[in-house]
C-alpha cells in the first residue's frame, strides 16, 4: 500500500502527457540499437559507440504500482555492466539540451556538440557512460507520465520505490548487480532518501546539488511558503501525469506548521553508509545546506565534498573536470577498479570574487567547516548604519517599511585588507513591529565595490558568452540561474523556536516549526537567523552589506508577496542592551 500519514494529503491535478511535450513519445515498449556515429539531431554529440535503448521498461514496485524506465546500455554486454539510475518526475526523454534552451540564458555557455540529446534533464549523458561499460537507467517516478500512482515528491514513498527499482535492475542479466545513483537537484535529493533505506545492491551515490529538507530549505524556508517557482513553472509546464501529485501549496495552506507529512520530506542522512560523492555551490538558492549536512552526517569514511563556483547544470554538463571525476568515482565503487580515487582530496572549496574576476576553485581543505575558521561578530550600529568590530555603547534603531519590497535597513562593513569569508554565517537581530503580531524577515549579505556599488557574481565562465561584463547582461537574462547577489536568511518571527539538539551547526539553527509564538505589537524579540553558506573574497576597500527587509531581495521562489504576513514598519534595535550582530566565518 502507498505510504500513509496522519494528515490527509491534498492532491494537485496534473496535465496529461502530450506527445512531443518534454520529449514524450507515448507508451511504446520496444528496443532499438543506435549505431556508433548516430546523431539524434544535427548539432548534437555523435554517439561514440553503439547503444541499445530499451524504451518504456515496466518495473513493478512493492505495492503493485508499475513504473516505466528507459535503459541505455551496451548491446549484449559481456561481462554484465553496472547501472547508474537517474530518478525524477520531469520526463525520461526531457533532455538537457531542451532544458538549457528553455530555462537558461545562452545555454549557460555550453557549446553545441557537448550533449547527445539522450541525457535526461539534470542527469549524465548515456553517450559518455555506455562507451565506458555502464548502463544509464532513466526512470519516470511514481505518477510521472505513464508511471502509475499519485506523484509523491521525495519522502518515504519515493524512497521505497527507488529501493525496489534498484533491486529489480540488479537482477537483470545485463547488470553486474552493482548499482549507483547520479544526477543533480531532484535527482540528487532523492539519493539521500533512497540510500538511507540501504538497498543491498546500491553501492555508491553521487548527490550533486541536493537539498536536505524540503520544508526548511525549499518550500517553507523560515516558516514562509516559498513554492511559487515550483508551482508556476515545474507543476504547470514540466510535470505530466494521470493521477495528480501531492500538493505542497495546498498542504501548506492546510498545515503551515510541520506535520508528519512535512517531516517525511527530510531524509535521515545518518543512515547512509556507502561511498558518497557530494557537490555544492554557494550560488544555488536551495541545495547548498543539504550538501553541507550530507557531508557532516553521512556515516562513511568514503565520502568526498567538491564545492565548485558554477551553476549546477554547467558543472554537470559543461565542466570537463566534473565529468572525468564522476566516472572515476563510479569506476572505483561500481566496478571495483583500483584507480587511485582514494587519493582525491576529501574536501575542495571555491571562493567567489564577483564582478568580472575569475573565482578560485579546487582549493584543497582538511574538512568543512574549515578547521582554521575564526568566527567573529560584526555588531550592528544603528546610528551609522555600520557593522562594527566592537558593540556600540549606546542603543539605537533603524526601520524599514515591511510592505515595500524596495525598502530595507542596511549595515555595512568595509574590509581594510584582502579577506576571505568561507563557511556558515548567522544573524542575531533584536526587532519589533508596533502594528502587527508577527514579522517575516529576509536578510542578504551583499558585496559592494570600493565605490559603494552593489556587485553580482556570474555563475558560469565568461568564455563563450556574448558579453564580457555584468553590466552588459540584458534585463531579460538577469536571472538567478546565472547571477548571484549573496547568501540569504529567512525567518517568520513566530517560528523562531530552535531545537539545538537537531542543529547541524551553531550558525544553522534547526527550527522545529511545530508551534507559533506570536510577538505582541511593540515587543522587542530576539531572532536567530541562519544564513546560507558563503565563500567570498573581498579586496581592500570592498564591503559586506547586511540588508534586512520584509521581502526577499532578488528573483527567487522564496517568500513572494502572496505569502508574506508583514504590516507596517519593522524596527531593528542595536547597541547597548541589544546585541544585534552577524557571526562571520573568517579564514
Amino acid at each position: 500500500m502507498p505510504v500513509k500519514f496522519q494528515v490527509d494529503v491534498p492532491i494537485e491535478e496534473l496535465q496529461a502527457p502530450e506527445i512531443g511535450h518534454g520529449g514524450y513519445q507515448g507508451l511504446n515498449p520496444r528496443s532499438e540499437i543506435l549505431p556508433k556515429g548516430h546523431q539524434t539531431e544535427p548539432g548534437r554529440r555523435a554517439l561514440p559507440c553503439a547503444i541499445q535503448v530499451d524504451h518504456d521498461v515496466a518495473i513493478v514496485v512493492r505495492d503493485g504500482c508499475t513504473l516505466y524506465a528507459d535503459i541505455y546500455r551496451p548491446p549484449n554486454p559481456s561481462p554484465p555492466v553496472p547501472a547508474i539510475i537517474c530518478w525524477s518526475p520531469f520526463g525520461k526523454k526531457f533532455n538537457g539540451i531542451d532544458s538549457l534552451r528553455l530555462m537558461t540564458p545562452w545555454n549557460l555557455g555550453i557549446p553545441d556538440g557537448t550533449l547527445s540529446g539522450l541525457e535526461k534533464f539534470e542527469a549524465p549523458d548515456p553517450a559518455e557512460y555506455v562507451q565506458h561499460g555502464y548502463a544509464i537507467v532513466n526512470v519516470d517516478s511514481r505518477g510521472a507520465f505513464d508511471s502509475e500512482g499519485t506523484m509523491a515528491i521525495m519522502g518515504t514513498q519515493e524512497a521505497q520505490d527507488g529501493y525496489d527499482v534498484i533491486e529489480w535492475i540488479a537482477q537483470q542479466n545485463w547488470c553486474s548487480c552493482s548499482v549507483g545513483l547520479a544526477g543533480n537537484s531532484h535527482l540528487a535529493i532523492i539519493q539521500w532518501f533512497i540510500a538511507a533505506l540501504q538497498p543491498p545492491s546500491l553501492k555508491a551515490i553521487a548527490p550533486w546539488e541536493g537539498c536536505g529538507d524540503l520544508y526548511r530549505e525549499q518550500f517553507a524556508r523560515g516558516g514562509i511558503y516559498g513554492g511559487d517557482l515550483f508551482d508556476r513553472l515545474i507543476v504547470k509546464y514540466m510535470l505530466r501525469g494521470g493521477r495528480g501529485m501531492e500538493s505542497f501549496r495546498k498542504m501548506f495552506a492546510q498545515h503551515p506548521l510541520a506535520c508528519d507529512w512535512w517531516n517525511d520530506k527530510r531524509p535521515d542522512m545518518k543512515k547512509i553508509t556507502i561511498p558518497t560523492y557530494i557537490t555544492g555551490t554557494w550560488t544555488n538558492t536551495m541545495h547548498g545546506m543539504g550538501a553541507i549536512r550530507g557531508w557532516l552526517e553521512v556515516q562513511t569514511e568514503q565520502k568526498w565534498l567538491r564545492w565548485h563556483p558554477y551553476q549546477e547544470w554547467f558543472d554537470l554538463w559543461g565542466n570537463a573536470q566534473a565529468n572525468v571525476e564522476l566516472k572515476a568515482f563510479f569506476d572505483r565503487y561500481l566496478k571495483g577498479i583500483e584507480n587511485g580515487w582514494e587519493d582525491t582530496p576529501r574536501v575542495r572549496m571555491a571562493v567567489l570574487k564577483y564582478g568580472e574576476s575569475q573565482p578560485l576553485a579546487n582549493i584543497v581543505e582538511a574538512d568543512f567547516p574549515l578547521p582554521r575558521t575564526v568566527y567573529r561578530k560584526a555588531y550592528l550600529d544603528a546610528k551609522g548604519g555600520l557593522l562594527l568590530d566592537t558593540p556600540a555603547s549606546t542603543s539605537g534603531t533603524l526601520s524599514y517599511n515591511s510592505e515595500n519590497p524596495s525598502d530595507m535597513a542596511t549595515f555595512t562593513y568595509t574590509f581594510p585588507e584582502r579577506t576571505q569569508l568561507v563557511g556558515i554565517p548567522k544573524a542575531v537581530l533584536y526587532m519589533r513591529c508596533d502594528e502587527h503580531d508577527d514579522m517575516d524577515v529576509f536578510v542578504v549579505l551583499s558585496k559592494l565595490s570600493a565605490s559603494g556599488e552593489m556587485m553580482l557574481n556570474l555563475n558560469i565562465p565568461w568564455k563563450g558568452l556574448p558579453v564580457s561584463s555584468i553590466e552588459e547582461i540584458p534585463d531579460d537574462k538577469r536571472t538567478e540561474v546565472i547571477l548571484y547577489q549573496g547568501p540569504t536568511g529567512i525567518l517568520r518571527a513566530s517560528n523562531r523556536e530552535i531545537d539545538v539538539s537537531k542543529s547541524m551547526h551553531d550558525n544553522w539553527p534547526f527550527y522545529p516549526h511545530e508551534r507559533e509564538q506570536k510577538v505582541p505589537p511593540g515587543t522587542v524579540v530576539r531572532l536567530e537567523i541562519g544564513i546560507w553558506g558563503m565563500g567570498v573574497e573581498y579586496e581592500a576597500g570592498e564591503s559586506l552589506q547586511l540588508r534586512i527587509a520584509g521581502h526577499y531581495q532578488g528573483i527567487s521562489n522564496f517568500g513572494t508577496s502572496d505569502h508574506v504576513r508583514n504590516k507596517g514598519r519593522h524596527w531593528v534595535h542595536a547597541g547597548g542592551d541589544y546585541d544585534s550582530h552577524l557571526v562571520l566565518p573568517f579564514v
